[in-house]
């Protein structure tokens, strides 16, 4: 027995302007927080550094963590689901040059925070990588029958935040985050061209 996307009569359908003012508001929340938590917290951020090792060594953890994703797309049915019932309601509207806000965006401000205030915030170590992959999964919950997706951005969130204690340079999750979000949203674009092009045949 497949499970099917949900068929929610009452599901809000959004324009690409609510979704790129979404993203918008969204991220200057997330950099609002953050800088309150800096302000307020005493807590000295985790530094970023723009170099070619710092680039590559994102880029790859972007394309690794891709690939992943694919594979967990393919094996596990519950988060097939999630990530397409997710992907038509953000991508659906958007137009190919909005996904360069879709990558920036989540990946700047989310990075910012998550990895660069929280985690050392609650300690650069196991604690504190599980605490922020936790609340980083919470953030991308929107219901309760979306937990698979919420499970596996916590993982990520993991990954991500591991590469951050790793290398201590904030801009390799970043740039992970940044080509992940690039390449699901590219390919969900293509995917739904190729789809709509055989429809037409």
């Amino acid at each position: 027995m497949t499970e099917q996307i949900p068929n929610d009569p009452q599901l809000e359908t959004f324009t690409r302007t609510q979704i790129l003012m979404g993203m918008g508001v969204t991220a200057i929340v997330l950099f609002g927080i953050a800088k309150l938590w800096l302000y307020f917290g005493n807590v000295t951020r985790l530094g970023w550094d723009w170099d070619a090792v710092a680039i590559a060594g994102g880029v790859g953890l972007g394309l690794a963590i891709s690939a992943t994703s694919s594979v967990v797309y393919r094996l596990w049915p519950g988060y097939r689901r999630c990530a397409d019932f997710y992907l038509q309601i953000v991508l659906e509207p958007l137009v190919w040059p909005d996904l360069v806000w879709l990558g920036l965006l989540p990946g700047l401000s989310e990075e910012l925070l998550f990895r660069g205030v929280m985690l050392p915030a609650i300690g650069l170590n196991a604690v504190g990588l599980i605490l922020s992959s936790l609340c980083f999964g919470v953030l991308h919950l929107s219901g309760l029958q979306q937990w698979p997706y919420m499970v596996w951005a916590t993982i990520v969130g993991m990954i991500l935040g591991g590469s951050a204690l790793v290398t201590g340079n904030l801009f390799v999750p970043i740039t992970a985050h940044i080509v992940t979000n690039l390449i699901s949203s590219v390919l969900w674009k293509l995917g739904k061209t190729g789809t709509e092009g055989r429809s037409l045949d």
